[in-house]
């Protein structure tokens, strides 16, 4: 692949995956608009990677809180905040672990992959963040995030499979929406990020372990790397942007894109 396309697509990843924009919408509307080929699963491992990293290194205190968290559990030790956080980040993974597992099992992942898909997701959960954002309350912090808070942000979070939806969207439509402020409901989308990554590369990087050749990995490891840093450019500069401005300039964005590709597909 030439570096222009890694370039792109490592860019996209990187940008979108913690804005509340859909990282998955953006990569497969890439080959459809541009006639790009498809870039295939090694490298969407590769940038998936890339913003892991981003992501851990951004919240390291976090995370590393919740890494030691699972050793705590493991131990049976569930009385310590490590072991509180670890076990919330379970919980609210699971929904989306099992709503993958069904999507990937009955083919629907692969219907819903179209234009016409991303652009009512785009639009329906773009108005969906602005209500829960001028509605939601600013009094929680995410040290009151709790066991049934985890539950339905799990459930949020499962909606994200669907393209478009934006996973981050989701979880801060849905943190808006139980009252925590715009840095908080963040910290937690961004926090959640970390296993539901973890996850999907997981499954993803079994199915492709066995065909990566020398060439698809040194691609991904480039894509990984770019991946890597415009995800922790664009964390930062979001997470700075929520102390004075709203999610509107994201709003706007989703509506625009939502409506040009609405237009695209029913044409």
């Amino acid at each position: 692949m030439d570096f222009f396309h890694l370039f792109l697509l490592a860019a996209i990843q990187g940008l979108t995956e913690f804005l509340p924009v859909s990282s998955s919408g953006h990569l497969i509307l890439l080959p459809l608009l541009t006639g790009y080929r498809d870039q295939g699963q090694v490298l969407d491992v590769a940038v998936h990677v890339g913003t892991l990293f981003a992501v851990i290194l951004y919240f390291r205190r976090e995370s590393f809180s919740a890494f030691a968290g699972l050793g705590h559990l493991a131990r049976g030790r569930r009385d310590t905040e490590a072991a509180r956080l670890a076990w919330l980040l379970i919980v609210a993974t699971v929904p989306v672990i099992i709503a993958g597992l069904i999507l990937k099992l009955t083919g629907l992942d692969d219907l819903m992959r179209s234009v016409k898909v991303i652009g009512w997701t785009m639009l329906i959960f773009g108005i969906v963040l602005y209500w829960t954002d001028q509605k939601g309350g600013q009094t929680r912090k995410s040290a009151e995030w709790n066991l049934r808070d985890a539950v339905i942000l799990g459930l949020w979070q499962a909606l994200a499979l669907i393209p478009g939806t934006s996973r981050s969207g989701a979880t801060i439509s849905g943190a808006r929406a139980l009252g925590y402020g715009r840095e908080d409901a963040a910290r937690i989308a961004m926090l959640m990020s970390i296993p539901t990554i973890i996850a999907s590369g997981t499954l993803l990087g079994l199915e492709v372990a066995a065909t990566a050749d020398a060439a698809a990995a040194r691609d991904g490891a480039l894509a990984a790397l770019m991946a890597f840093v415009a995800a922790l450019l664009a964390l930062g500069l979001m997470m700075r942007l929520l102390r004075s401005v709203s999610f509107t300039p994201y709003v706007i964005y989703r509506i625009a894109l939502g409506v040009v590709l609405l237009v695209i597909a029913y044409r």
